[in-house]
Parts: structure tokens; C-alpha cells; sequence
């Protein structure tokens, strides 16, 4: 019986949405305000890539404490990503979100006034506490909130706003290049300091996540947020049934405050139904899916290219500091573009096309770098020559493959494969492994390719990016167009 009312609430959900093509304003601009915080994230990530030579000059940091400096933000994101785990269940996501830019605000201070490595390192940890708080809760935020026909739009807005951060930081590194070598750095991390003091203010203008309400029993306030976010009022009936199913309320309870069952599991519980004999093979896979995407997102070495563009550049030719910071503003610019066409193209094109044409691009955009690189080596050519304008376009071709799918994408795909009670801890061990990886590749890129050359490292990433594409071809199911409580059962 309850199945039938289910049943009945989509029929209408799915003749009036596909009769309407205008996007829910609403759901939009909630979508947006959450995934400001991805621009502070995107922002300091990248601002060391043209901040990292004024310190350097400044402060005498040596290559590897650079390393070190850039990793650091990656790997301090881990414990961001379990603390936004436990308050985003704990006080809710708008809560979380909130607390993400106030540690932002923090972190941007303790850098700008650093006289020493040891404060720096110190700054960049804090920073990167935000970093994992954002990068765990924009998405699951926007995936809830949004409705089915947006949800491809809508969950690619953090990457799209990680990526504009990113843009805006190379953007900050040529704006401020000209100072002082002991202020053009400070000013680089200090402008990142303003933003959070806005967006903490307009977050208090948001709604609660419904699933979140519905979690804690407040359905009349979720039935609210629902209908505005939502297409259609079936549309909105329907998301409260499928979320009320899922919780363990009962589908025929109307009431505006309920006591969730005990039954859903302790949070506690959640991570051995996750990894015990109590997961099913669903719940296995789908786990497994989200650590290996996560995995391959970051191996592939994009991270290399966003930290240390202006190093790889030099190598291809450019000498002055204008040359390669516009050379790098380039870059992001192609970065950002194809972020933006993968937005508004994965709810018609679906994710699994655009991620097999990201990896492959991503492999033969390396294989042409390190071939370009290579030949620069062979002829000892310092000037400018063909040589360089094919590493140039083949870098801005693997930003461009990598936006168009891996980018966006893995957080999309991760997040709307995870079932509801899982959500939170499902999408933190996503954000875990992310974060690993980034930081791996952040550490150990100077290092390594000092040891195998730059065009060797690019090779490597080229194989393990051909990987990646192997394992999508073969285990990711398309998911466009299924709600998210169905799509558990493509993983069955």
C-alpha cells in the first residue's frame, strides 16, 4: 500500500516536470549561496601558485617547505571534512556552511601577518580545516536542496565556484605582483579575508536542507522549503514521501512535528552497516564507487597543474613574472569555461559520457605535454619556440578535460549515489580520500618531478588517468534523470 502512494506521487512528478523547462529560481539561488564557500576553498588552493616565489623572496622558504605549505591545506582538510560530518548532522548544514566561512576569516589573517614559516604552516592547517568543512558540505547541501531536473546544475555549482576561487586567485597573483616583495604575498591572502564576513550574513537567509528537517521531524517546515524548491507541488509531495520512507516515517503521517523512529541507526551504527557483514552489496559497491572516483579525481595530477602552473610554464619557455601569471590566468579561464559547459550539459548528456570524455582527453592532453616538454629538454631550447606553444595549449587542454568532467562530476556523482542515512559519513569518506590524494600530489610533485623530470611526471599521470577511464567504462552506471532515493537500486 505504501509503495502504491509512493508510485502515485511520482506520476504527476514526471508528466509536470518534463512540461517545464524553466529552472526553479529558488533552489537556484539557494544552490549558489551555498557553494560561495567553494570560492574561498578554490581561492586558496591556487593563491600559493603565484604567492609561493614573493614568499620565498621574503621570508627565504625553501622548495620543500613550498611542498609542504601546499599539501598541508589537503591533508588539514581531512579533519574538516569528519567535524563538518558530525555538526552537519548535529546543528545542520546551514549551521556548517556558516562555520566553514568563519574559519576561512581566520585562517586568511593568521597568513597574512605570518613573519615565519611555523605561522604560515599554521594559517595554511586552519585554512585548510575550511577547505574540508566546504568541500564535504557544499555538495550534499545543493544535492538536497535541488530538484530532480536541476540536480546536475545545481550539484556542479561548487566545483563551478571552486574554480572561479581558483580564477580569481591567479587573477589576485598578477593584480598584486607589482608590490613589495614583503606586501604583494600578504595582499594575495589577506583580500580572501573579506569575502567570509558577507557570506556568514547571507546564509542566515537560507533554508535548512529538507532532509535534514525531515531527519529531525520537522515536516511541516520541510514541506515549506520542499514546495519552493521543488518544480511542481507533486514534485514536492513526492521528495517528502521518498525522504519520509527512507527516515522510517510513516507515509500517511501529516503532522508538523514528529519523533523520528529510533529504528534509522545510531550514527554509530551507520559506519558498520557501511563496512560489516549488516552493508548489502548495494551499499559495498556504492561505497566502493565513491572512494575509487574521489581517488581518480585527484591521482590524475590536476592538482599539479593548478599549484604549480607558473613552475610547468617556465619549463616550456616563459620567463617574466607578467608571462606567466597571464599565462595562468589563461588557464583558469579555460579551467572555469568548460567547468561551466559541464554544468549545463551532465542533466542532458548525462555523467557518464562526460566523464569517459574528460579522462580520455585528460590522457592525451598529459601524453602531448610530456612529449612537448621533452622535446624542449632534448634541444636545450630556453627561448620561446613551437615547442612551448604545444605545452602551453596541451596544459590548457587538460584543465579543460579535467572541467568538463572529473571536475565537476565526482562530487556530483558522489553525492547522488549515497542513500539518505548514509549521506553524511558516505560523502566524508569521498572528501577523505579527495584530500589524500591532493595533498600526495601537492607534497610530492617538486620532489618527483626533480627525480623523473616534469614530462616523466606528466607521463605518470597519463597512465593513471587511463586507468580511471577503464574503471568508469566498466563500473559507473548512469544516474541523470533518477531521483535520488531510486538510484540506490541501480547499484544492486
Amino acid at each position: 500500500m505504501e509503495e502504491e502512494k509512493i508510485e502515485a506521487a511520482r506520476e504527476p512528478l514526471l508528466s509536470s516536470t518534463q512540461g517545464r523547462p524553466r529552472k526553479n529560481k529558488y533552489a537556484l539561488g539557494c544552490g549558489a549561496l551555498a557553494s560561495m564557500t567553494s570560492i574561498l576553498m578554490g581561492y586558496h588552493v591556487a593563491v600559493i601558485s603565484g604567492a609561493q616565489k614573493y614568499m620565498q623572496e621574503d621570508l627565504g622558504v625553501s622548495n620543500t617547505q613550498i611542498e609542504i605549505l601546499s599539501g598541508i591545506l589537503n591533508l588539514a582538510s581531512l579533519f574538516g571534512s569528519f567535524a563538518a560530518s558530525y555538526t552537519s548532522d548535529r546543528i545542520g548544514r546551514r549551521a556548517t556552511i556558516t562555520i566553514a566561512s568563519a574559519i576561512f576569516f581566520v585562517g586568511s589573517l593568521v597568513i597574512t601577518f605570518a613573519t615565519n614559516f611555523v605561522i604560515l604552516l599554521v594559517g595554511r592547517f586552519v585554512t585548510g580545516i575550511a577547505v574540508g568543512y566546504a568541500l564535504m558540505i557544499a555538495p550534499v547541501y545543493t544535492s538536497e536542496i535541488s530538484p530532480t531536473s536541476m540536480r546536475g546544475l545545481l550539484s556542479s555549482l561548487p566545483e563551478v565556484f571552486i574554480n572561479s576561487g581558483i580564477l580569481l586567485s591567479y587573477v589576485s597573483n598578477l593584480a598584486f605582483s607589482g608590490f613589495s616583495v614583503n606586501i604583494s604575498w600578504r595582499l594575495m591572502f589577506g583580500i580572501a579575508a573579506i569575502p567570509p564576513v558577507f557570506l556568514a550574513c547571507g546564509i542566515l537567509a537560507m533554508p535548512e536542507s529538507p532532509r535534514w528537517l525531515v531527519m529531525r521531524g520537522h515536516l511541516g517546515e520541510a514541506r515549506r522549503v520542499l514546495v519552493k524548491t521543488s518544480d511542481s507541488p507533486e514534485e514536492a509531495d513526492a521528495r517528502l514521501q521518498d525522504i519520509k520512507e527512507v527516515v522510517g516515517i510513516p507515509l500517511d503521517c501529516n503532522e508538523d512535528v514528529v519523533i523520528v523512529p529510533r529504528s534509522e541507526k545510531n550514527k554509530e551504527n551507520i559506519w558498520k552497516e557501511m563496512f560489516t557483514d549488516q552493508s548489502t552489496p548495494a551499499v559495498k559497491r556504492i561505497i566502493f564507487t565513491v572512494i575509487i572516483v574521489q581517488f581518480f579525481q585527484q591521482a590524475s595530477g590536476t592538482e599539479a597543474v593548478v599549484l604549480y602552473t607558473p613552475r610547468v610554464l617556465a619549463k616550456a619557455g616563459l620567463k617574466s613574472d607578467t608571462e606567466l601569471l597571464g599565462a595562468t590566468i589563461l588557464v583558469g579561464l579555460a579551467k572555469l569555461g568548460f567547468i561551466l559547459v559541464a554544468t549545463f550539459t551532465s542533466d542532458k548528456l548525462g555523467r557518464r559520457l562526460l566523464f569517459l570524455l574528460s579522462a580520455g582527453g585528460m590522457v592525451i592532453s598529459y601524453v602531448a605535454l610530456g612529449f612537448g616538454l621533452e622535446i624542449i629538454d632534448w634541444t636545450h631550447e630556453e627561448n620561446f619556440s613551437w615547442a612551448a606553444v604545444v605545452c602551453i595549449l596541451a596544459v590548457v587542454a587538460v584543465v579543460m578535460s579535467f572541467s568538463i568532467g572529473f571536475g565537476p562530476l565526482a562530487w556530483v556523482y558522489s553525492s547522488e549515489i549515497l542513500p539518505l542515512r548514509l549521506r553524511g559519513q558516505g560523502a566524508s569518506l569521498g572528501t577523505v580520500m579527495n584530500r589524500i590524494m591532493s595533498g600526495v600530489v601537492a607534497v610530492t610533485f617538486i620532489s618527483l618531478y626533480e627525480a623523473i623530470t616534469v614530462a616523466g611526471s606528466f607521463f605518470l599521470f597519463a597512465g593513471i588517468t587511463a586507468i580511471g577511464w577503464v574503471f568508469i567504462y566498466f563500473c559507473l552506471p548512469e544516474t541523470k534523470g533518477r531521483s535520488l532515493e531510486d538510484i540506490e537500486m541501480l547499484f544492486e
